[in-house]
């Protein structure tokens, strides 16, 4: 064995002085600590002691921090008594377990921290002082008298603790060097994760990143942005809060106010934490990474302000379900959600620890204190000692009789314990696959392989959980999510568990119960802790600069998406958003309807006076050689009653759904079926005012009074609108547009690539004509009897300029409405065609059908207008009648209609 270790692990001349030089110096800042403990902290009991093959190493807080240089205080029943129990039993049942390092049994060797950094590395020398035995056998004198050993123990392979992470951090420092793991049940900092600072630690608890990534999502659940947070100072609580920060960044919370809870503290402290969350209106939620005591300060402070019906408190694992914190403060505890490590309940730890007695616990040197603490009896009882705080305990006394609760860290004890068992385990198996129990290449332990084997440990643990270590050495993140709730059937205060974290958050927030004074939004359930109201539907947020939390309302157009929460997108012509505002669609296109009432009422109109003007013109066809039809102008009345027709026709282009062809026929249909009409009556008119003005000068016949002259003028006149009319399709051709009403962009019309006043223009030709054969028929509008066609040309054109006057307002009034206005255009163009339809043509078919004795030729100079006395026409225009009845039957000796018919 030894020629083994010469040949494996001798160390050079220069490593063994190195090393013995830190031998003496550790001895001598030993000897040095030993007396400062004797001054500063009194005697009392150092260490539990169990020999064994394998030396294990324990850290706890066995009593609380002590005050006024006092290193240690108070016994701390729970987190201190209880762990370190949980370490002792766990050695027991690995011992006795056969197939769980066979042939080897485990010790330990115990120290107290007294809950503080400083204190707990002075202890952790210890562990040094005896892992470094193996250099040198000298024993050291203190000043003291007290000697120092390096044989004082054996060496320890591995360290279960500490708890608070303060004292893992300076104790994890001190193991590093001389490469001894370490296994923490409770220490949860995030900065125990570098490997490259503390290589050889682990834990059997999740870091606090973890617990501060499953506050952030239980945040997020309730859709709170706004918050604010306190911290302990320390390790535990800043860097937690600074892991919750990181976090919440990525999910867009804000903090509304932030505050460390320095590590001496009094209630004044607290009341100034108070007051600056208060100063926060709209953080509701407050985050709290703070140790139990420092938990209790803040509610107790909290109450003290009234503050009972306005926060939510949302704690770490520091509060988790203790009771401690919330004594005395549950109602403004209450809809708190806190997080406790998953842990399960040991059954048969409880068996152990309610079984321990004084006289029977010999091992554990502060049992008694717990014992005198929790039965509040002395176990050495003298009734001469003024000094005893307690009675005397009686022979039958247990812990049975007192309400007894778990650790929650229990489990977690015995896990570290138990993993660095199946770790030693497993390297035996591998330095030692033929022997049973230590073997020469086992002895000594080296730290380096044993870590190695740690992160490698993969078991199910006595409650059936499983505990493995990922490369960073972090116990897996498990959480339960607890809510303080009142509970209405046994009238008390307690916690509910209501979901939990496992990589991600398994929770259903039906199941929790808030404070209910607390502020709610729009009656909503959950309270409300935003910096800024949430923006309707509808609207988008305008975010103050450096404020993601804080913003100002603006709600989109109507014709705009959301593209995301702080801008909208026009849908653009044609489209519209979709009801939930997250993109758009199509409108459909809206055009005449043949279906619709506006359609129908034009269309029967129209196809009214296309079957009248047919009868007509097969009536005047039938009776072409009748002196009525001849009287009346053949050619011109047969291209009027075109015109006539094409008024009527245009309707239906009108009420059609647009496309170019459409289009183009509505253009020009509508200025030329106009045209034609208005271009007949006025050459009409004109003739008929040339013949009586000219005969008022001389005898002689007028210029082209002939039917072909006439029809030739009045092509002329309609080839200037036809012209202009080919023209305008060649250099805007037809085509058609959507349209959407002034502010109404959730309707798209299909009308036609021309607007309304385009339209209108394109009639002031049309206009121009009927203002022309208007003042014609005012200027004949005093002939004879035997000629007043004039009179009828007059009534039609005065009526048509009563309809065109109507129509041009009501047409750009009903813009708004595409079916009236269309509706409008169409009865009005039906209405002019039917005005000249009824005066120009029913008078002379009444006569051709139902009074067929008066369509002969007649021509009398005799009237009632000669005989009147008085009159111009009588004496002093009897010439000019004579004069055009002298040019009218020349006219007819050459076979033309130029004869009246008295009507």
């Amino acid at each position: 064995m030894n020629e083994r270790r010469g040949s494996e692990g001798a160390l050079t001349g220069s490593k063994r002085q190195f090393l013995a030089s830190c031998f003496i110096a550790i001895n001598l800042l030993f000897c040095f600590f030993v007396e400062g403990n004797e001054s500063g902290s009194g005697s009392g009991p150092s260490n539990v002691y169990e020999d064994g093959d394998i030396l294990l190493g324990g850290l706890f807080p066995v009593h609380e921090k002590g005050k006024n240089d006092i290193a240690c205080g108070e016994i701390n029943t729970n987190r201190g008594v209880q762990r370190l129990e949980a370490m002792l039993f766990a050695i027991d049942e690995i011992n006795r377990d056969p197939a769980l390092l066979p042939g080897i049994r485990l010790g330990a060797n115990i120290l107290d921290t007294c809950s503080r950094d400083t204190y707990a590395l002075e202890q952790s020398l210890e562990f040094i002082r005896s892992s470094l035995t193996n250099i040198g056998q000298t024993q050291f004198t203190c000043i003291n008298g007290s000697e120092s050993a390096a044989d004082v123990s054996k060496p320890v392979v591995g360290v279960i603790g500490g708890a608070y992470s303060s004292v893992t951090l300076q104790v994890a420092n001190l193991l590093r060097l001389f490469q001894i793991p370490q296994i923490s049940y409770a220490s949860t900092s995030a900065k125990l994760t570098d490997k490259t600072r503390y290589e050889f630690f682990a834990r059997t608890v999740p870091p606090d990143n973890f617990q501060a990534k499953a506050m952030v999502e239980v945040i997020s659940l309730f859709n709170w942005t706004y918050v604010s947070t306190v911290a302990s100072e320390g390790q535990y609580g800043e860097m937690g809060i600074s892991q919750f920060l990181r976090e919440a960044r990525a999910k867009n919370i804000c903090i509304a106010a932030s505050t460390v809870i320095a590590t001496s503290s009094d209630s004044s402290t607290y009341d100034d934490v108070i007051f600056v969350i208060k100063r926060a209106t709209n953080a509701r939620v407050v985050i709290l990474f703070t140790r139990a005591d420092d938990t209790r300060g803040v509610l107790s402070a909290a109450t003290r302000a009234n503050l009972t019906e306005n926060y939510i408190w949302i704690a770490s694992d520091g509060w988790g379900k203790q009771e401690t914190p919330v004594k005395d403060n549950e109602k403004v505890a209450e809809g708190a959600i806190t997080l406790e490590l998953q842990t399960q309940h040991v059954m048969k730890f409880d068996e152990y620890f309610l079984g321990l007695h004084p006289l029977t616990n010999s091992r554990n040197p502060w049992f008694i204190e717990y014992w005198e603490h929790v039965l509040e009896c002395s176990v050495g009882y003298n009734p001469q000692n003024n000094n005893n705080s307690y009675p005397p305990c009686a022979a039958d006394d247990t812990l049975i009789s007192i309400d007894f609760v778990q650790d929650s860290k229990v489990q977690f004890v015995i896990d570290a314990v138990y993993a660095m068992a199946h770790a030693l385990h497993n390297m035996n198996r591998r330095l030692c696959p033929n022997s049973i129990g230590m073997c020469n290449a086992m002895e000594p332990v080296k730290g380096s392989a044993l870590y190695q084997e740690i992160l490698r440990v993969n078991f199910k643990d006595m409650v059936g959980s499983d505990v493995r270590f990922d490369q960073q050495g972090d116990g897996l993140g498990r959480y339960d999510i607890m809510n303080f709730q009142w509970d209405p059937f046994s009238k008390s205060y307690k916690y509910v568990k209501v979901g939990h974290w496992a990589n991600r958050l398994y929770m259903d927030p039906v199941l929790v119960t808030f404070n209910p004074h607390v502020p709610r939004h729009n009656s909503r359930r959950v309270p409300f802790s935003q910096c800024s109201l949430p923006c309707e539907k509808g609207e988008v947020k305008h975010v103050r600069e450096g404020e993601n939390c804080c913003w100002i309302c603006t709600k989109c157009q109507p014709w705009e998406y959301l593209k995301n929460e702080f801008s909208c997108v026009d849908c653009g012509n044609g489209s519209y958003p979709t009801a939930d505002l997250k993109g758009c669609y199509k409108i459909p296109k809206e055009h005449m309807q043949w279906s619709e009432l506006w359609s129908i009422l034009p269309a029967l109109i129209s196809t009214l006076g296309i079957i009248l003007t047919w009868i007509i013109i097969v009536i005047f066809i039938r009776h072409n050689d009748t002196p009525v039809v001849k009287a009346s102008g053949r050619e011109l009345s047969y291209l009027l009653l075109t015109g006539i027709l094409m008024c009527y026709s245009i309707s239906f282009p009108l009420l059609c759904k647009p496309s170019p062809l459409v289009c183009g026929l509505q253009r020009c249909g509508l200025g030329l079926s106009f045209c034609i009409c208005y271009a007949a009556l006025l050459t009409k008119t004109n003739r008929i005012s040339r013949i009586f003005n000219s005969a008022q000068r001389t005898a002689q016949r007028p210029k082209y009074i002939s039917p072909v002259s006439q029809l030739v003028i009045c092509v002329c006149v309609i080839a200037v609108q036809a012209v202009g009319e080919i023209l305008w399709c060649i250099i805007d051709p037809p085509s058609t547009r959507l349209y959407s009403p002034e502010g109404r962009r959730d309707v798209v019309i299909l009308k036609c690539g021309i607007d309304e006043k385009a339209l209108i223009i394109s009639l002031v030709y049309n206009m121009f004509l009927i203002i022309l054969c208007t003042v014609y028929a005012f200027k004949t509008r005093k002939i004879p009897e035997n000629f007043n066609e004039a009179k009828f040309i007059g009534f039609t054109m005065y009526t048509t300029c009563i309809v065109w006057l109507s129509f041009v307002p009501i047409y750009f009034g009903t813009g708004g409405d595409f079916r009236i206005q269309t509706t409008t255009l169409s009865i009005a163009v039906s209405l002019s065609a039917s005005v000249a339809l009824g005066c120009l043509f029913v008078p002379k078919v009444y006569i051709i059908v139902f009074q067929p004795e008066k369509n002969v030729r007649k021509l009398s100079c005799t009237s009632a207008t000669f005989r009147k006395s008085g009159t111009s026409y009588s004496h002093n225009h009897g010439h000019v009648l004579l004069h055009l009845h002298s040019s009218l039957a020349q006219c007819d000796s050459q076979n033309t209609d130029t004869s009246q018919t008295s009507l």
